[in-house]
């Protein structure tokens, strides 16, 4: 029997184009009753995208590298581009919140409001709740000050604090990462203390040198510049010119340096790294500005507590596609205040605004949809994305800056990655469906102008939204959380999407052969700025 205290409004479901004879229960009632709403809600949103068999948002997931033999990503999933292997759970579209038009919703929601809102510093104060917590057995991960960067990091990114955490300017993912889509945010490194450390002394330039080792490893690099390190703090020749002095380059090498003992191995990071990630409101200043707001929607943590090699991970990846074959639904491993372990050596932990904004920690049901994107697609590198995304050496130490990068192209392409995607997508993100970037971007025909793309001075242009769309979408996303309606998504979309299947028809390709596409999330940081037209199609 249902409580009828339990079920959506009339209002809501009639919003939703739901039956309203038919009980629907509110996403918080799912989760204190413990009943599962979306066992399948590792297929994000944007995976309902309607294509029409042109629009291909999905290659910048969905990627195979059979080139690269030694890749430990052998997920190998390119063929997605091409078809729908979806359980017959996970053909209806569980994302609710994608079709309620917000409008009426966030008309009594005034800029001053919004403004207050978005300018409070809500991890302080969670920080502090963890830290007094005798119960709580999850990581505590504080950070003085996260909610004002300028003040947290120094130029080169270290954190002010000593905690070890340091932040990297890189290029924000297409395009649920861009700020004109609902969300700005950072993301901060620490490697383990062994790794900071020479004789059991902290030596900046030991942690510097093994955090550019990590990055070259990762990225397959040859070679990578840093910032001047004085090669006899480290007690090793890292240029390996045979002698010691002062370097602005380090070779490829076997080990990390200082106290540690641990190898590089090709495109994984060592055991212990951590990463922390906020996502925030959108700032806007005085003067129009968009910046990272102080307060955050989310605090997302992941740290690999184990390493495993290439040929571990194949067995994982088998596993993975076993189940898959036998058509079992998706597995979550919940650790209680630690989190989810995603079976590939990383814990990954996420918390969420509650109803009054302070941060909890997401439930198990929330937590599942971590694993959508840092388990078991093609295109990351060690179940990660960021990394690989830092503007590559020396000029990307330090906290991120739309401001400093311009639209590089990505590894192996000559044109600017987020032209390409804006091109191959047909819009400013993958519902094809933010008015104000379709306006700014492109032609009366829907054609990009690609032109006007080219001579954009920085990511700031071309991905920030003006301050009425920053406005608008903080007060969405507002309403999400008084819902706490994350289970049924947590886009902040203004209005009902039209570009977005209900159902899936398993029968039907997403796309046609000649839009599908091979790309690398890596960018290539190096490329002459007057880039050309050039599309890379998927191999067959």
């Amino acid at each position: 029997m249902v409580v009828p205290s339990l079920l959506l409004s009339l209002a809501s479901a009639q919003s939703l184009n739901l039956d309203e004879h038919s009980p629907q229960f509110t996403a918080k009632a799912y989760i204190e009753h413990n009943e599962v709403y979306n066992a399948e809600s590792v297929i994000p949103p944007q995976c309902y995208t309607k294509t029409e068999g042109v629009h291909n948002p999905c290659y910048a997931c969905h990627q195979t590298y059979s080139k690269d033999t030694e890749r430990p990503n052998q997920m190998r999933d390119g063929d997605l581009q091409g078809t729908y292997e979806f359980s017959d759970l996970g053909i209806k579209n569980h994302w609710r919140n994608l079709f309620i038009d917000r409008t009426e919703l966030i008309s009594s929601i005034t800029d001053q409001d919004i403004t207050n809102w978005v300018n409070t510093d809500n991890y302080t104060p969670f920080i502090q709740k963890l830290k007094s917590n005798s119960d709580w057995h999850g990581e505590i991960t504080p950070i003085e000050n996260l909610a004002y960067p300028t003040l947290a990091f120094n130029t080169d990114g270290f954190a002010k604090d000593g905690s070890g955490w340091v932040a990297f300017n890189y290029k924000p993912f297409p395009s649920t990462f861009w700020p004109t889509n609902g969300s700005t945010g950072d993301v901060m490194i620490r490697l383990p203390m062994d790794f900071q450390t020479r004789g059991g002394v902290y030596k900046k330039e030991v942690y510097l040198a093994n955090l550019s080792l990590v990055e070259l490893t990762l990225k397959g690099l040859p070679r990578i510049s840093t910032p001047e390190i004085d090669e006899n703090e480290v007690g090793v020749d890292l240029n390996q010119d045979g002698s010691l002095t002062r370097v602005t380059e380090i070779l490829a090498t076997d080990h990390y340096v200082g106290d540690t003992k641990a190898a590089l191995a090709y495109q994984l990071y060592p055991e212990g790294t951590e990463f922390l990630h906020t996502v925030r409101y959108i700032g806007v200043d005085e003067h129009g500005n968009i910046f990272n707001a102080p307060r955050m929607k989310e605090v997302r943590y992941m740290k690999k507590h184990a390493f495993k090699s290439k040929q571990h991970l194949a067995s994982s990846y088998y596993r993975e596609a076993k189940e898959k074959a036998f058509e079992n639904l998706p597995q979550t491993l919940y650790l209680g205040d630690k989190g989810i372990n995603n079976t590939f050596g990383w814990t990954i932990n996420g918390y969420i605004e509650d109803e009054k904004g302070e941060l909890r920690q997401q439930h198990e049901q929330e937590l599942a949809f971590c694993n959508g994107c840092h388990k078991t697609i093609g295109s990351t590198y060690d179940q990660t994305f960021s990394f690989a995304r830092k503007v590559t050496g020396k000029k990307g130490w330090g906290y991120i800056n739309l401001k400093s990068m311009s639209d590089v192209p990505n590894k192996g392409q000559t044109q600017g990655e987020f032209l390409t995607y804006m091109q191959r997508v047909g819009g400013g993100d993958e519902f094809r469906q933010n008015q104000e970037m379709l306006a700014r971007w492109f032609k009366p025909d829907g054609k990009l102008d690609a032109d006007k793309v080219r001579r954009s001075q920085s990511l700031y242009e071309l991905i920030t939204p003006s301050p009425a769309r920053a406005q608008s979408l903080n007060k969405a996303y507002l309403t999400i959380v008084k819902e706490q309606s994350y289970l049924f998504g947590r886009d902040a979309t203004l209005v009902k999407a039209h570009n977005v299947l209900t159902e899936v028809d398993e029968t039907q390709q997403p796309l046609e052969p000649e839009h599908r596409y091979v790309w690398d999330l890596q960018l290539d940081w190096n490329a002459d700025q007057n880039i050309t037209n050039s599309n890379v199609k998927m191999s067959k």
